[in-house]
């Protein structure tokens, strides 16, 4: 069969009946040479056409309509230039100095590791520093790294929404304007917060224009519209006034950041690894977009809030969904925690890397655990999932540790802990002394907030086992990871990503938006009434791409 076919349009009415004009000798109808010119992508490509067979070049020429010169070859249709930088919106790239409309999400406890944000940076992505979790000092340090590295960018910082640790989000957000890191991720967020208004109005100036000039740029990562609003909309006055009475900000200040939104974009987090709703996608990135262009209506800024996607987003096929529905950017997560550069164990990148599609489920989160808050994780070759969730039971039924029946208690200091509830404590205590002292002057007023934080001990370091590699914790790690995991791998099984320790994360991105843009090819093609086989269908990771394109960056 051949590859390419003219399918029910008469492509002959949508142009001049021009003539091809070239060596014959080079047109084949191969499969593989018909890929190979699809993939090469900053090429245009005539479609051309005797009549009967249809060819794909990127040689000759097209003569005149009203040439007399006699050829069976007609000219059909041209396939544009499909470079990776071209996919997505070109203000996203312009805003963050970066070279792709595509970036690496933050994973908490420094899973996006400085190792990954520097590695992304140096190839033009830009990549987000996993901050959630970590102490204000492992932050300071972070920054002082990667400014290092990356001297002029791009790169982001995590800001995590803490309901239960407000100082510790206070405190990341004044690291980031005391040492100028100009982009940030918010994620988590169901309201905005004096920590999220302190950043982001501490970086507004006025131009000699008379223009404002935002220095502290603010990316949303969210699942709800009713979130999406609040950050679309100026910061909400009370938190301004209230920023200006401790002389946070300036009356300047104040005044501006009542003239721009939250954010300058706004990532729809579908269904993902860690905190997430599950939401699909399809439904939740149109329902977003049209509130931005409502809002944008209504308000009228200079710079309309673009909307990126994240969740679910792991191979070519899903990367170009996401664009054609109307994404300004995507955003990978759950496929970079596999990737060397991860701040993740050599064990917890395997599982990730036999992951299937099924084997994630939702399990309570550490930091919104008392909230009944969810994260979504692996299961395969891990029991965390079922002991957290026992853990939420335990805390749902009983006031106190006390109350809890004593073979109740035993079993759980046998099997979960692996120690008794007194040193549990002991080290609770030890932890929020540095930490926040505010806890523990709590949990002695309130045995439920005791136990709450002894739970937490064991769901706080079962992410960091995974991290570290903790021997004899195996079937405790707590790995964040969404169904895009198993989708990828899915995707590079029998190609050199298949091995873990193949796996760069500028590779893989990479290697997504090259087979987002042949997929984009692919689709014009059928566009202009060409019905391709399946067999061009498939684009698989078969070569190292990023030594080429570190060598042009």
């Amino acid at each position: 069969m051949n590859p390419l076919q003219l399918g029910s349009i008469d492509l002959s009415k949508l142009s001049p009946n021009f003539p091809w004009t070239g060596d014959v000798r080079v047109l084949s109808n191969e499969v593989e040479s018909i890929r190979q010119k699809l993939l090469s992508l900053n090429t245009s490509l005539f479609v051309i056409t005797d009549g009967q067979n249809i060819w794909l070049t990127d040689e000759g020429g097209i003569g005149s309509g009203e040439s007399t010169f006699v050829t069976p070859y007609r000219w059909l249709v041209t396939v544009p230039p499909t470079p990776i930088e071209s996919l997505g919106d070109p203000s996203f790239r312009k805003w963050y100095g970066c070279r792709y409309a595509y970036y690496s999400g933050a994973m908490a406890n420094g899973i996006a590791s400085t190792r990954l944000v520097i590695a992304m940076g140096k190839a033009g992505f830009l990549a987000s520093f996993g901050a959630a979790g970590l102490s204000p000092e492992r932050i300071e340090a972070a920054i002082h790294e990667i400014q290092t590295a990356l001297p002029d960018g791009p790169f982001a910082f995590n800001l995590i929404n803490s309901p239960n640790e407000p100082a510790l989000e206070r405190r990341a957000a004044e690291l980031y304007v005391q040492h100028g890191v100009r982009n940030v991720e918010a994620s988590a967020y169901l309201e905005i917060t004096p920590a999220l208004v302190y950043y982001r109005a501490s970086g507004l100036q006025t131009q000699p224009d008379g223009k404002i000039h935002i220095q502290n740029r603010l990316i949303a990562k969210l699942s709800r519209k009713e979130v999406a609003r609040q950050f679309m909309l100026p910061a909400p006055d009370e938190i301004l006034n209230h920023l200006l009475q401790e002389g946070k900000l300036t009356e300047t200040q104040a005044n501006l950041a009542r003239r721009v939104p939250m954010a300058d974009d706004i990532t729809v987090e579908a269904d993902s690894g860690g905190h997430t709703d599950n939401r699909p996608l399809v439904g939740l990135l149109p329902s977003i977009l049209a509130l931005r262009d409502e809002i944008q209506t209504q308000m009228g800024y200079a710079f309309p809030i673009r909307i990126g996607a994240a969740g679910g987003i792991s191979t070519p096929h899903a990367a170009l969904a996401a664009l054609m529905m109307g994404a300004a950017y995507i955003v990978t997560g759950s496929v970079n925690q596999a990737c060397v550069e991860a701040g993740a164990s050599e064990h917890t990148r395997r599982l990730l890397a036999q992951a299937d599609m099924a084997d994630v489920t939702m399990a309570p989160a550490a930091d919104m655990f008392e909230m009944g808050v969810k994260v979504q994780v692996l299961k395969r070759g891990t029991m965390f999932a079922m002991r957290a969730s026992k853990l939420y039971e335990l805390y749902s039924r009983y006031p106190s540790l006390e109350a809890i029946p004593p073979e109740e208690l035993q079993k759980l200091e046998k099997t979960i802990f692996k120690r008794p509830v007194e040193e549990i404590w002991r080290d609770t205590v030890q932890f929020f002394q540095q930490r926040d002292p505010r806890q523990l002057e709590r949990a002695e007023k309130d045995p439920r907030h005791k136990m709450a934080l002894v739970f937490r001990w064991y769901l706080g370091l079962s992410s960091r086992w995974s991290n570290s590699g903790e021997k004899g914790r195996e079937m405790d790690y707590q790995i964040w990871c969404g169904p895009a995991m198993g989708a990828f791998n899915e995707w590079v099984r029998g190609t050199y990503l298949e091995k873990p320790e193949n796996r760069s994360v500028v590779d893989v991105a990479l290697h997504i938006l090259t087979g987002a843009a042949y997929l984009q090819r692919i689709r014009l093609l059928n566009a202009y009434g060409i019905q391709t086989s399946p067999a061009l269908e498939r684009y698989q990771p078969l070569r190292q791409l990023s030594e080429t394109i570190l060598e042009v960056v």
